[in-house]
């Protein structure tokens, strides 16, 4: 093989293995919300934490864990809460925010949540809300 030939194949196996090192940045991936923001834009056209923030269409969910559904001072729930007896909790709230209507019928809350991870987000971070 005549020495040029070897030297385009020297230079062209070096140029190949550094370019098999290389490493390009991935892109960087979407960063799930933090679960405030989460909340925020999911929840909060409908809704607030505090009850001393303007009224919206849903009552507010500060301190929901552990009170019993339909009872927020101020708030004019829909007649479907007439008939429920249990308190707020992650099982309930899980249900509710996948199908409400299976939860309590005749609610008049449309908003549903099917991803399992949103939801679950969601409720963890209302646990912390008091």
């Amino acid at each position: 093989m005549p020495y040029y030939l070897r030297l385009c194949v020297a230079v062209l196996c070096i140029v190949a293995a550094h370019a098999a090192h290389a490493q390009f940045p991935l892109p960087a991936a979407n960063a799930p919300p933090d679960p405030g923001t989460l909340f925020r834009n999911q929840c909060g056209t409908c809704h607030t934490l505090s009850a001393n923030e303007p009224a919206r269409q849903g009552p507010p969910l500060g301190g929901v864990f552990g009170r019993k559904a339909g009872i927020a001072p101020g708030f004019k729930y829909s007649a479907g809460f007439a008939n429920v007896d249990f308190e707020w909790d992650a099982k309930h709230l899980d249900a509710w925010l996948t199908k409400p209507q299976t939860v309590i019928p005749g609610t008049v809350m449309v908003y549903s949540q099917a991803n399992s991870a949103t939801r679950h987000t969601i409720i963890d971070w209302l646990k912390e809300q008091h």
